[in-house]
């Protein structure tokens, strides 16, 4: 089962978490499960989440469609850095 795990520095822990809680449907809807979010126990200014996914290259290019339009918008927009696990 793949999975994504994303890296976001320099968000609040609570900012993510309630952003993920508020775009569960759309991840459902992309068949991107959250499983798991936390605060990096040595840098408290990174959070990790990881989702569970049916299909890296759709969910690559989700998230690829998603940044390039959130960076058209804002070319220094502070985007998690996302790591596809087989």
């Amino acid at each position: 089962m793949p999975h994504l795990l994303a890296t976001l520095r320099n968000v609040p822990f609570e900012t993510i978490k309630e952003v993920l809680e508020n775009d569960r449907a759309f991840h459902v809807f992309e068949e991107m499960y959250l499983e798991h979010i936390w605060q990096n126990a040595d840098d408290e200014n990174e959070v990790l989440f990881l989702f569970r996914i049916n299909s890296i290259a759709n969910t690559k290019k989700l998230i690829d469609k998603l940044h390039t339009k959130t960076l058209e918008q804002n070319p220094n927009a502070n985007l998690p850095n996302m790591i596809y696990l087989q």
